[in-house]
């Protein structure tokens, strides 16, 4: 079984075409506005247009209109919406694509969190920041994490890199991990070897099962 991967934060084709030859499953590009890795749908859209069609592209929103969400998902091609403010489930029903909503993990919460989050949506694991909406570099409680991730189909983040990516999946065993500053030497801008270097180690995690 292989882990898929999620690069998010992408505002370059080089990033997002090397991310492809990696395996990435996802590529993640931020709209909300605020965000140091925001890009515009139209470029957005190029990149996409770069990429092989097996790469899917997600789209990271934070208390925007429910309008804007779905109109830039037409522009640009998302097969999915991510979510990772603090949208109702009545906004979670109203986006047109798969939903990914992002549960931002304070130390007082434990895996009961899931049960309050729309049915239909994949989870997305991230550290509470009372300012930033992801991209904290600050990793989640894996144990609570594998609590979610028992309960739900769920993508781990925060604080993910080379170095601890392999132990994470191990102890979180998430349908699937997000990068984005782990990989980075500044916002938006991905490191070709720390890339590599992380799907190295999520890969060191798969496990092959033979017919006998």
């Amino acid at each position: 079984m292989r882990t898929p991967v999620k690069v998010c934060g992408i505002t370059r084709t080089s990033d997002a075409v090397l991310a492809a030859e990696l395996g990435a499953t996802w590529v993640g590009f931020v709209f909300w506005p605020m965000s140091p890795r925001a890009v515009r749908p139209a470029a957005a859209a190029a990149i996409l247009a770069e990429l092989p069609p097996h790469v899917a592209a997600v789209g990271v929103f934070v208390n925007q209109p429910i309008d804007e969400i779905n109109s830039i998902g037409d522009t640009v091609g998302l097969a999915a919406i991510q979510l990772h403010g603090d949208e109702s489930e009545a906004d979670c029903a109203a986006c047109r694509r798969r939903v990914i909503r992002a549960v931002r993990l304070s130390p007082e919460d434990d895996a009961s969190v899931a049960d309050e989050i729309w049915p239909p949506a994949t989870v997305l694991v991230d550290t509470f920041d009372p300012v930033r909406y992801g991209g904290t570099g600050r990793a989640v409680n894996w144990t609570v994490a594998a609590g979610l991730a028992a309960r739900r189909r769920t993508f781990l983040s925060g604080g993910l890199g080379p170095h601890n990516v392999a132990t994470a999946i191990e102890a979180v065993a998430p349908y699937g991990v997000d990068v984005s500053s782990g990989v980075e030497t500044a916002p938006g801008f991905k490191d070709p070897e720390k890339l590599r270097a992380f799907f190295e180690a999520v890969r060191s995690t798969d496990v092959t099962d033979y017919e006998t």
